[in-house]
């Protein structure tokens, strides 16, 4: 769990939920003393965003995800030139993902946490949401928690030349926390094992959006130069798609562990012979 503050730093709470504003702190500068104070915070706040990195040279930024653990080579997102850890995320090329997701759940290890520089900000709009998935999971009743805790869901992805796909605990265990937090998001998450598709469909949709009402969230307004960073492990992000300037961004993402949670309490579900799963809603795996 968060322990005692390491050095004093400038810190400002961006909602009830999660997230700070941390001031006074230079990345390309970085002390053990600074770096253990802001896994602190992380740990506490699950969003820190560290304003005024202008010109922050990419191999400090590299170095930062470094300090985390072993930072990943994209599978299919843009490359910044000489600095293939760094991905680009530009709303001109596609960058943009106006839906709640958890960075690359599809994977075996998903992502330990995302580091975002934005290097071009639009003149208005662009904000980026959070919300805090330790609040979700603590916030349902205990029945449901009791029955979540016992379920795995598939997430997938399937995009021209790259296929992936994983089995995940619905609920998941912090690592470094002990806290449990809900593990499903609407981009990535396919369906429950043990469930009929159209029972996993209902459950599944009642939690993609109890998991993003107002009281779990944060909003952040991005300046050109700051640097935002979120533990993947227990968030979903939002880009607000509500601009029409360029807006670019530089991204380090660390790599994780395997989610821990409970083992599954029921085997997966089998269909009745001739059984046919008609969905009232499609999820259309096309692009426009």
């Amino acid at each position: 769990m968060p322990g005692s503050p390491t050095v004093a730093l400038d810190v400002r709470p961006l909602s009830g939920a999660l997230g700070a504003e941390v001031r006074g702190v230079q990345l390309a500068e970085l002390t053990d003393e600074v770096f253990a104070e802001l896994h602190r915070l992380l740990l506490r706040y699950l969003v820190i965003v560290i304003t005024g990195q202008q010109g922050l040279p990419p191999e400090a930024h590299v170095a930062f995800g470094r300090r985390f653990g072993e930072v990943e080579l994209h599978p299919y997102l843009p490359r910044l030139d000489g600095h293939q850890e760094i991905v680009i995320i530009d709303s001109e090329r596609g960058g943009k993902v106006d839906v709640w997701h958890t960075d690359m759940t599809f994977h075996a290890s998903p992502p330990l946490a995302s580091i975002l520089q934005l290097v071009q900000c639009p003149g208005q709009g662009g904000d980026t949401m959070w919300t805090n998935q330790y609040l979700v999971y603590e916030s349902l009743s205990a029945p449901v928690r009791d029955m979540l805790d016992g379920l795995t869901a598939i997430h997938a992805i399937r995009k021209t030349g790259f296929e992936s796909r994983a089995e995940h605990p619905v609920v998941r265990v912090h690592p470094e926390t002990g806290r449990r937090s809900l593990y499903v998001n609407r981009l990535f998450t396919s369906h429950i094992v043990q469930l009929s598709r159209n029972e996993s469909d209902a459950l599944l949709q009642f939690l993609f959006e109890f998991s993003t009402s107002p009281a779990f969230t944060c909003r952040y307004r991005w300046r050109t130069g700051d640097v935002a960073m979120w533990d993947n492990r227990v968030t979903q992000h939002y880009a607000v798609n509500d601009y029409t300037e360029p807006r670019r961004g530089q991204r380090v993402t660390v790599l994780g562990d395997h989610p821990a949670g409970n083992p599954p309490r029921w085997d997966p579900y089998q269909p009745a012979p001739g059984e046919r799963y008609w969905p009232a809603q499609v999820n259309a795996m096309e692009q426009y």
